[in-house]
């Protein structure tokens, strides 16, 4: 992969790896916005770290409209850990900070 995934591109595949594959349910767990959550999952595809498909269901039975389900590729799971990876650096630093100068 070209660039890292960002904190919430790493949000959103962790999300989706614990079994939340719809938007809405991506933004009620995380609490992102749509605004942030379905043009991530867009960039998500488009750089085949996830696919989607529409889910196979009427939408009369259902009495709601059609969703779209994502699920993470091999290469969405290994941009994760490495993120997951990263991410726990960066707690550590946080963690353990360095001390500066006294004020």
């Amino acid at each position: 992969m070209d660039h890292p995934l960002s904190y919430n591109g790493a949000l959103v595949l962790q999300c989706i790896t614990r079994g939340h594959r719809y938007g809405f349910e991506m933004m009620r767990v995380t609490g992102l916005p749509s605004g942030t959550v379905y043009p991530l999952l867009r960039r998500l595809e488009h750089t085949a770290l996830v696919s989607s498909r529409w889910e196979e269901v009427d939408p009369v039975e259902e009495g709601r409209p059609q969703r779209r389900v994502y699920d993470v590729t091999e290469e969405g799971r290994e941009a994760l850990v490495t993120a997951l990876e990263r991410f726990a650096e960066h707690r550590r630093l946080f963690d353990h900070p360095i001390p500066g100068p006294a004020y």
